[in-house]
């Protein structure tokens, strides 16, 4: 019983934290920690994004070190970021928290390393509502892994959305149905200094600011390295 309440004050803290206004340095943060993430995954093609998917990607997210943590029933609880193609490149970064339970067995608390691949324009709109359930509002599926998709899979079809984790090292397809996705008022505004819509910035409508560099330029060099792989 202990454990069940120590989880559930920790799950109820971190659900809390998410509404606190940040300080830049702590955004910035954020946005290295997701470059190291691509980086990191990418420096391993044949386990890693496959070269067919970062083609097709509309948006990539990172959610550095998300919080999972169960007993009895599991949970979801991180920040993260996302960038959408636009005509001349990759947006700045949008800022969003992630929320959200699954139930099952599970006892324990890890931090793992959450990645999305956002699909068609379908997608890119889901991410600019700042608010969607992942399999409520928005198809979701487990991504493929490795230097290429095969041809036999159906990720491309009707899926809005395709979900990876990285925790101890491994990376795979996650499912995370239920999660619920919202946007992070208080990194948009520590990051922008002032209220700025997730629409106009993942529109290309914003200049991205320089330290929002290397985090974009990850997620250019990641279908860079994919290439390269082969």
């Amino acid at each position: 019983m202990k454990k069940f309440m120590t989880f559930v004050a920790l799950f109820c803290l971190g659900a809390a934290t998410a509404a606190w206004a940040e300080t830049r340095e702590e955004v910035q943060n954020r946005l290295d920690n997701a470059a190291l993430v691509l980086h990191q995954i990418m420096n391993t093609p044949d386990k890693g994004i496959p070269e067919e998917v970062l083609e097709h990607a509309k948006c990539v997210a990172v959610v550095p070190h998300m919080i999972k943590a169960g007993f009895v029933f599991g949970g979801e609880n991180g920040k993260g970021l996302a960038t959408c193609r636009t005509e001349n490149g990759w947006s700045a970064p949008a800022f969003f928290a992630i929320t959200g339970g699954s139930w099952g067995l599970q006892i324990g608390v890890e931090g793992v390393d959450l990645v999305m691949i956002f699909q068609g324009d379908r997608g890119m709109q889901r991410l600019e509502s700042a608010k969607f359930q992942i399999g409520a509002d928005a198809s979701a599926a487990a991504g493929p892994v490795g230097r290429h998709a095969t041809a036999d899979t159906d990720w491309k079809l009707n899926t809005e959305l395709l979900t990876y984790s990285r925790a101890k090292g491994a990376f795979a397809g996650l499912t995370l149905t239920g999660a619920d996705i919202r946007r992070d008022d208080g990194s948009m505004d520590a990051f922008y200094g002032h209220d700025i819509s997730t629409h106009r910035v993942l529109r290309g409508e914003v200049a991205a600011p320089a330290s929002a560099g290397r985090f974009l330029d990850a997620v250019r060099d990641a279908k860079a390295q994919a290439i390269a792989s082969n």
